[in-house]
């Protein structure tokens, strides 16, 4: 049974330790998921289907609240991350097919991302979109690579707040709030392909396995960093101090998440779907449409959060990617070490990050990419929740702090919703 009722290390610093300072990878990773690709998709839902598609943000904060904390915990308490993890005690074909899906997802994300921001640009101050989305990507990978990890992740802190923006466009538009808390939670379910599907496109842009690894990994970041901490597994003293932070920081960080998700599909439910707009295909469109419906207030605020979660989300999938592969092959991995140190890691965050910017340039159509990709990922993340689902209960994995009977059954409900999901899909596809 997990240990989390022993005292912390320094009791003392645990209490005068302000609340903001607590947060960090759980924050980061929620406010990642909002990218401009997830937006693209929240507003699709929202156009096509009006409030129809609100219950899907309520329902899966609980299952991503547990999933995100069962992923931080394996990384705190083993000292490696996902892929490290499942290279030392699952099969290679596994790891291998994992890690390849995972990389080819997140360099179409991040393909669209860029392209996002570089048409959002052009729509608040006009030229060349593709131009714009090149200087977003190398700036971005500019960062990731010559700044540390320390100083980086507090900017990519404060880029959380431009999430702030789909929640202020609810100011500036009429919301009937008795027929939203209505189709919130009694929801009404449409036994179609277009609409299931959708369904899957929500779940696996909300519960996405980038956002397993990027997490696990930011905590074995944080582990490196701080002279004190050791891997939970052999100092379990720290636990309760650890658990706590982690299960305050992934409560808050998923809850702004699937706040600005709700509010995205409130706005475009709102303005574009009751004018009988339903086909949104991109997030720069998704605000072109707001303008003459919820005015320049809201346009230039939808525009301009498009950019900020774009800058946020790039390095995070990116960073992913790069993390599982140097777990997957044994290299070095770590954002506080120097690109000529971990030249293998930084080289799949290069490449991951160029190719992407490649991919605006091409014939491939972006919008199906993206669509595809969410839908991609809410597939593949059926295997990878099961994996580790069966990693935080194994003692060889996590020693005695494997996961308490509670966070087991959140996890594996988590599980179990996602695999029906897809299964409805293939059914009625």
């Amino acid at each position: 049974m997990p240990i989390t009722s022993r005292a912390p290390a320094n009791p003392v610093q645990e209490a005068d330790e302000p609340w903001l300072r607590k947060l960090g990878p759980g924050l980061i990773t929620g406010a990642a998921d909002d990218d401009p690709s997830g937006i693209a998709t929240y507003s699709q839902a929202g156009a096509q289907f009006g409030f129809g598609m609100l219950w899907t943000i309520l329902l899966t904060y609980p299952l991503m609240v547990a999933i995100q904390i069962v992923s931080a915990r394996i990384g705190r308490v083993s000292g490696h991350g996902l892929a490290t993890n499942i290279r030392r005690h699952f099969p290679a074909w596994l790891l291998y097919l994992i890690v390849s899906l995972l990389l080819i997802a997140n360099t179409i994300n991040i393909a669209a991302d860029v392209a996002a921001m570089g048409e959002a640009l052009k729509l608040i101050a006009g030229g060349p979109s593709h131009i714009f989305a090149v200087a977003f990507g190398m700036l971005s990978l500019l960062l990731q690579v010559f700044i540390p990890y320390n100083r980086y992740v507090r900017f990519l802190k404060w880029l959380t707040l431009a999430l702030l923006a789909y929640v202020g466009t609810v100011l500036v538009v009429h919301i009937p709030w008795v027929r939203v808390i209505t189709s919130t939670v009694l929801p009404h379910m449409v036994w179609k392909r277009e609409y299931i599907t959708t369904v899957v496109a929500i779940f696996g842009t909300t519960i996405s396995p980038y956002l397993f690894f990027w997490q696990a990994s930011q905590e074995v970041e944080d582990l490196h960093a701080d002279p004190l901490a050791h891997p939970l597994k052999r100092a379990p003293q720290q636990a309760g101090r650890q658990y706590r932070r982690i299960k305050l920081d992934t409560i808050i960080g998923m809850g702004f998440s699937n706040l600005v998700a709700f509010f995205i599909i409130l706005t475009t439910a709102v303005t574009l779907n009751v004018h009988g707009i339903f086909d949104i295909q991109t997030s720069a469109q998704a605000a072109l449409a707001l303008r003459p419906i919820a005015g320049e207030f809201a346009f230039m605020l939808f525009s301009a959060g498009i950019i900020g979660t774009g800058l946020l989300a790039i390095p995070v999938l990116a960073g992913s990617a790069a993390y599982a592969m140097a777990g997957a092959f044994r290299w070095k991995n770590s954002l506080e070490l120097q690109p000529t140190m971990a030249k293998k890691f930084y080289a799949i965050i290069i490449l991951a990050t160029l190719i992407g910017m490649v991919l605006c340039f091409s014939s491939i159509d972006p919008i199906k990419a993206l669509y595809w990709s969410a839908v991609i990922n809410g597939v593949i993340s059926v295997p990878i929740m099961i994996v580790m689902m069966l990693m935080a209960a194994r003692p060889d994995v996590m020693g005695e702090l494997v996961i308490s009977r509670h966070l087991k059954l959140l996890g594996w409900l988590s599980t179990a919703i996602m695999a029906f999901a897809v299964l409805a899909m293939f059914f009625t596809m």
